[in-house]
């Protein structure tokens, strides 16, 4: 169970590097997106980890939610 936790912090990273570079280089080849959207996509961004994280970790608390 460990290492799945372990795999999904990993997962959270890339997918935060993913995400990070992708704006990078959209800024560098001249598509300016405007602040509030930025914040917007890492709100997402910050949503679907936190469901990722309570789905982890529930099982492990022996807590089952519709089931």
């Amino acid at each position: 169970m460990f290492e799945a936790i372990i795999m999904l912090l990993i997962y959270i990273c890339v997918a935060a590097l993913v995400v990070y570079v992708v704006l990078w280089v959209l800024g560098t080849c001249g598509v300016q997106l405007p602040a509030q959207v930025v914040k917007i996509i890492w709100v997402i961004f910050a949503l679907i980890v936190l469901l990722l994280m309570v789905r982890a970790l529930l099982p492990m608390a022996s807590i089952h939610i519709g089931r």
